[in-house]
């Protein structure tokens, strides 16, 4: 008796931001209508040198976990270095970040095709100008979806590689963003999450270049059944009026923002190429927590950027208190080949480990007197499992008991453990 073939579906890898996580849900999407099969697509992320160090450390272990299929290579690191994956035994094709959004090149991973694929199929992101459809099909739990309004960077900062690897700003209208809330406010979302590359640059390449802050205003008047609105990472020196007048007035507007801060001594943010300073950060802070007393910030910062003194580190953990800074992402610098901070002088490895330690303390104790605070408060929790949701500040909270999933609870504040409110 004949032996019977079998099919496995497509095993995704997935790498990096949000962003690249959404992505990863458009493209299962793309291949399972093209009918791909029997493969591996891992979808790396280029921020770091470590994290594309971890990328070919998957890459190998995938392999050997899978012989038998075919292995793909996408996203931010084979846009920026094509040849490093390329190069690897185990990789089979390389696409690039437009690429793996068409459709067409998933035609071409069936079975039947795979062998008359070309193995790098990478173009020139910077002469992509359309952000495509499906980076606003939203995804996310049945709680939150994630709604993809902007892609692309237009600035140069001096560690980072990511305008390489997608390429220049590029906008969704505004009348295709509403009309796709809608749908996912009818089909059950309690809260949509805008998210971009550069969010807050939004806009500035369409007809008559509206801001960020228009098109959130406009959501909220257009879909008034969305009881919450998040906006993910901003550009505070970019925030408009239009987003300020929100922040005062608009109550499902989620009072949470995570600021891209990088730094807080001036010296560094000039040599990051960033368009701020350390008194622009406090007073945009200071600001927003004027006009929504309940605000909360989290931020990026940078531990031992190039140059950076004791003095200059010591302005970036004192950014934590002058911030009021609640949920801190901290990244180690580790120099990226190709950009301009990896021919700086180099901080010590030993040096960056400890100041990235002291900043993660600083944020863990705001964070700790953050969750202290919401004490015998009442939130709105949205509930993204049965016994644990968040706050409209963003922070977890757990339940004793099971409540409805996806749905919008009142909760009373009884303490905090395990970095988590419990209600």
């Amino acid at each position: 008796m004949a032996a019977v073939m079998t099919t496995k579906p497509p095993v995704f890898s997935n790498h990096g931001c949000r962003l690249n996580a959404y992505e990863a849900e458009a493209m299962k999407d793309l291949a399972s209508a093209a009918g791909v099969t029997d493969a591996v697509i891992v979808n790396t992320c280029a921020v770091t040198s470590e994290a594309v160090r971890k990328a070919r450390q998957d890459i190998r272990k995938l392999r050997r976990d899978n012989p038998d299929a075919k292995l793909i290579v996408t996203g931010c690191a084979a846009q920026t270095e094509p040849e490093t994956f390329a190069a690897m035994a185990e990789v089979d094709i390389v696409i690039g970040n437009t690429e793996k959004m068409d459709p067409a090149t998933w035609q071409g991973m069936t079975p039947d095709l795979i062998g008359a694929t070309e193995p790098v199929q990478v173009d020139d992101i910077m002469s992509v100008t359309e952000t495509a459809g499906h980076l606003i099909d939203g995804f996310g739990t049945r709680s939150r979806a994630y709604v993809q309004v902007q892609n692309g960077c237009d600035h140069r900062c001096t560690f980072c590689i990511i305008p390489y690897g997608r390429g220049n700003s590029r906008s969704v209208p505004a009348g295709v963003v509403v009309d796709q809330i809608k749908r996912l406010v009818g089909s059950g979302y309690n809260e949509v999450v805008l998210t971009g590359v550069d969010l807050t640059s939004w806009g500035a390449d369409l007809p008559a270049a509206p801001k960020l802050g228009d098109l959130v205003m406009r959501i909220l008047k257009l879909v008034p059944d969305l009881p919450r609105l998040r906006i993910s990472s901003i550009d505070s020196i970019e925030v408009d009026e239009n987003l300020m007048q929100a922040i005062a007035t608009e109550p499902r507007l989620m009072p949470h923002l995570h600021l891209s801060l990088q730094h807080g001594d001036d010296l560094i943010l000039k040599r990051m190429k960033r368009r701020h300073l350390r008194d622009d950060a406090i007073r945009f802070c200071q600001d927003a927590l004027a006009l929504r007393p309940e605000m909360t910030f989290g931020a990026d910062i940078i531990a031992g950027f190039p140059t950076e003194t004791d003095a200059m580190f010591a302005n970036s953990l004192a950014l934590v208190d002058d911030c009021n800074l609640t949920w801190l992402h901290v990244f180690p610098y580790s120099p990226r080949p190709g950009t301009p901070a990896a021919r700086m002088p180099q901080v010590h490895g030993p040096i960056i480990k400890t100041r990235a330690a002291a900043l993660r303390a600083a944020g863990h104790r705001k964070m700790a007197q953050h969750l202290q605070a919401q004490i015998g408060k009442t939130h709105q929790v949205l509930m993204e499992n049965p016994r644990m949701g968040r706050t409209e500040q963003f922070a977890e909270v757990r339940f004793g008991d099971d409540q409805p999933e996806s749905q919008i609870v009142q909760a009373v504040i009884s303490g905090h453990e395990n970095d988590q409110l419990v209600a």
